[in-house]
């Protein structure tokens, strides 16, 4: 799923023609490879001098030494990594949808840099022990086939960055869309400054419940979740954003141990992959737990719970929020036949966040 940073689109307004061109360049370079011999590919060194190496590896090996040498800026180091991901034809939605994204991310937060200062660091020059731990990074992504996130222990969503490792899966939700606190009088029923109680199921990291402590001020906010692992890691962030007094996290199995009391806004990002999708997807999410992407046999399993569930702990004014999988929408209408779904607009191509209203007695 989407959830990119904020000033990316700024970001590729202002210099993406050049970046967009190195890709393409990119590109063009491995298909007008391809009809030559695999032992006599070409490669070029720094001032275009041809030469050959004997395999597309030993190219890498070379690029790979080469660039703390001969690459000297955060843009040299944001394109090339960009194009080595590329080639690499590595798969993206941890954060991020293509590979200048994702190279962007891992070299700002590598070099412990804010996105804020993109602007003024571009053409900053790296020091040599600074290049040679960024590339080693930057070519454990390719190695490792692990999330990006893992990798610098960062993702953003919103705006906001978290603390993620392979405990939690890495944050990525349309529902972070909707808790923009200037926009969730668009959907929810109870205005922002009357929510009391909110409840995030599968918190996971936290964000999520995070995003709502923020949209929502005078809300207590309650986070669930079965790992007590991916708890640690919520408890960490909710620390980092100082929101202590405000988010408490619970070790429940969905609502077997939240307290029995009523919570004007449930959300949840549950896991919706269906049990025999698992082993088709990619290294990248194979490495997060699989707890928080699997979901049975039609990857509703969750669903059916919270559908069950939600009603008894939400106010008289109460809604639910719910993320779906990208082609849940028919299996939904099966499932639940007597019921009317109607899904909030959200950036996705598919319909994954619908609404509850216990008012309306009705999912729309």
């Amino acid at each position: 799923t989407q959830s990119t940073w904020g000033f990316l689109n700024r970001e590729v307004d202002m210099f993406g023609l050049r970046v967009s061109l190195a890709l393409k360049t990119a590109t063009f370079a491995i298909k007008s490879r391809s009809h030559l011999p695999a032992a006599a590919k070409l490669g070029y060194s720094r001032f275009g001098h041809v030469r050959a190496f004997s395999s597309q590896s030993d190219r890498e090996t070379s690029l790979w030494r080469e660039a703390p040498e001969q690459l000297h800026t955060v843009r040299d180091a944001i394109r090339f990594a960009a194009s080595r991901f590329q080639e690499a034809d590595l798969p993206f939605g941890h954060g991020s949808t293509n590979a200048y994204q994702e190279a962007l991310h891992m070299v700002l937060s590598t070099l412990s840099l804010s996105p804020d200062y993109l602007d003024h660091c571009l053409d900053s020059r790296i020091t040599k022990s600074e290049a040679t731990h960024l590339y080693q990074v930057l070519k454990s992504r390719i190695d490792t086939r692990m999330p990006a996130a893992y990798i610098t222990k960062e993702a953003w969503l919103q705006g906001y960055a978290f603390y993620v490792d392979e405990r939690v899966i890495v944050p990525r939700s349309f529902i972070a869309e909707l808790l923009n606190p200037e926009g969730v009088e668009s959907w929810c029923p109870i205005p922002p400054q009357n929510v009391r109680t909110v409840l995030d199921v599968c918190t996971g990291s936290g964000c999520l419940a995070i995003l709502a402590a923020k949209a929502f001020p005078h809300a207590q906010v309650d986070a669930v979740d079965l790992s007590t692992d991916a708890l640690d890691v919520a408890n960490r962030n909710i620390s980092d954003y100082l929101l202590s007094d405000r988010v408490t996290t619970i070790h429940s199995n969905m609502f077997e141990k939240v307290p029995k009391k009523k919570y004007d806004l449930i959300i949840s990002n549950p896991p919706y992959v269906k049990s025999d999708h698992m082993v088709d997807l990619p290294p990248e999410y194979r490495s997060e737990p699989s707890m928080a992407l699997q979901s049975g046999a039609d990857g509703l399993d969750h669903v059916r719970v919270l559908l069950e569930k939600a009603p008894t702990f939400l106010s008289d004014r109460g809604a639910m929020v719910v993320e779906v999988g990208d082609h849940s929408k028919q299996s939904l209408r099966a499932a639940f036949p007597d019921i009317r779904f109607h899904f909030l607009q959200v950036s996705s191509d598919h319909d994954n966040v619908f609404l509850f209203s216990k008012s309306e007695k009705s999912y729309s």
